[in-house]
């Protein structure tokens, strides 16, 4: 919707019949279609300014020769008594910023259409990504007090799987984390080959199996070769057994047990997103569509080092620390958990104990920085295949901004790709 007048009516009318909510407003003249509306508005802020209350006496005063063209003092008059509730005055106002940067953003594709070409496909996307941040969003708790009281709610009525987050599935892990928590960027990294995309497939196995849904973003392989790899974990089939099709009637037993069960999974895979923005706009789009389940979904993504940011800048770093700030605030803004995989530097070859440091991660940036958790996946058996722990990955923990950190020891399956407790 590029116009919403009636949010505009809603708006001027709630300020006109309590001009003390004046102080919440965050909207601009701008913002409003209506020219009337427009001119209503900026006479507000003008005897706002002047620490005088906004009514409709005041804001007739200042229009002064322009109240016919803002409709009159009859319309003044009838917006303010067409309110019967202030309460739904900040869900109004994002009504009127979301129809603006409709607007806006139409206004600009129009514009590139009539002549098209790779420098204004660059400034057009950025334009697009201002315009998409401008939308408000909703307050989590309006004082300090509410927050209190959201908190001891918290204590006295906790969660039955006694954890706050998304459970992982892995006791240890889930003890030293709480589960995957709402909001938060999760950094999973690791050298190629390590288990990394195996480990995100088994969370997200996890997940769906216990009701909820996720999102995976995946750069690097296809929706058929993915859903192989869970069939191979779910079933525990040999992955090798894709390649020549030589399965026997055991695998193709439990290969169709599984099938059958994940067709039942809230699972959605994604292969062309490679922006924040893409990813941000296939998630809402899902999120609005499904009226009857507004469960908040885990996502991720594999991997880091793939993705691209719609800025330009100078040097690599810069854009990783970019994307990695843009998807913090997405976590924050979605109140979801992000599982971000990463890859890391050759410079942990070079060292005699192998175990990553957070100083390994590639193309660093900002990552450290924005990332709430960052765990790290070590496997001896990586570099010495003769050592006797050939199913021991440890997954590092080196940073939890709301926690502990260490190290949790778990089994992997390698021919599965599956993960289990130690």
């Amino acid at each position: 919707m590029i116009q919403n007048v009636e949010a505009e009516q809603s708006v001027l009318g709630t300020l006109l019949y309590d001009g003390t909510m004046m102080d919440r407003m965050k909207l601009n003249p701008e913002h409003f279609s209506h020219p009337s509306h427009r001119l209503i508005y900026l006479a507000m802020q003008k005897v706002f300014a002047r620490n005088e209350l906004v009514s409709v006496i005041n804001v007739t005063t200042e229009l002064n020769k322009e109240i016919k063209a803002a409709g009159g003092v009859s319309y003044l008059t009838d917006l303010a008594n067409s309110i019967p509730t202030t309460a739904q005055l900040d869900h109004h106002q994002r009504l009127v910023c979301e129809s603006f940067v409709n607007r806006k953003t139409s206004e600009m594709a129009v514009q590139y259409a009539h002549d098209p070409n790779d420098e204004k496909l660059d400034k057009l996307l950025v334009q697009l990504e201002n315009y998409r941040n401008m939308t408000f969003e909703k307050e989590s708790y309006s004082t300090t007090y509410h927050a209190l009281m959201e908190i001891a709610k918290e204590m006295t009525t906790p969660a039955e799987s006694g954890m706050t987050g998304f459970p992982t599935g892995y006791t240890e892990l889930d003890q030293m984390m709480g589960g995957t928590q709402r909001g938060e960027l999760i950094i999973l990294a690791g050298r190629p080959s390590m288990g990394k995309t195996a480990f995100a497939l088994n969370l997200a196995s996890h997940h769906c199996r216990t009701g909820g849904k996720v999102h995976l973003f995946s750069l690097e392989m296809g929706i058929k070769s993915l859903l192989k790899r869970f069939i191979s974990a779910e079933a525990e089939i040999d992955g090798q057994k894709w390649r020549s099709m030589n399965f026997s009637k055991r695998d193709y037993d439990r290969a169709i047990n599984s099938i059958g069960e994940m067709s039942q999974w809230n699972l959605f895979i994604h292969e062309r997103s490679r922006t924040v923005s893409d990813i941000r706009a296939k998630v809402r789009r899902e999120m609005s569509t499904e009226k009857q389940n507004k469960e908040t979904p885990l996502i991720i993504i594999d991997y880091l080092q793939l993705m691209n940011s719609t800025d330009r800048h100078e040097r690599r770093d810069l854009e990783v620390g970019s994307i990695t700030r843009e998807l913090k605030l997405l976590a924050r803004e979605l109140n979801t958990p992000i599982i971000l995989l990463s890859q890391l530097s050759r410079s942990v070859e070079q060292r005699k104990d192998k175990r990553p440091l957070m100083s390994d991660l590639r193309e660093s940036g900002n990552i450290e920085q924005d990332a709430d958790v960052i765990g790290f996946l070590y496997r001896e058996d990586y570099y010495n295949w003769k050592t006797e722990e050939q199913e021991r990955i440890e997954l590092l923990l080196s940073k939890q901004r709301n926690g502990p950190v260490g190290k949790v020891s778990l089994v992997f399956m390698k021919e599965y790709g599956k993960f289990l407790d130690k």
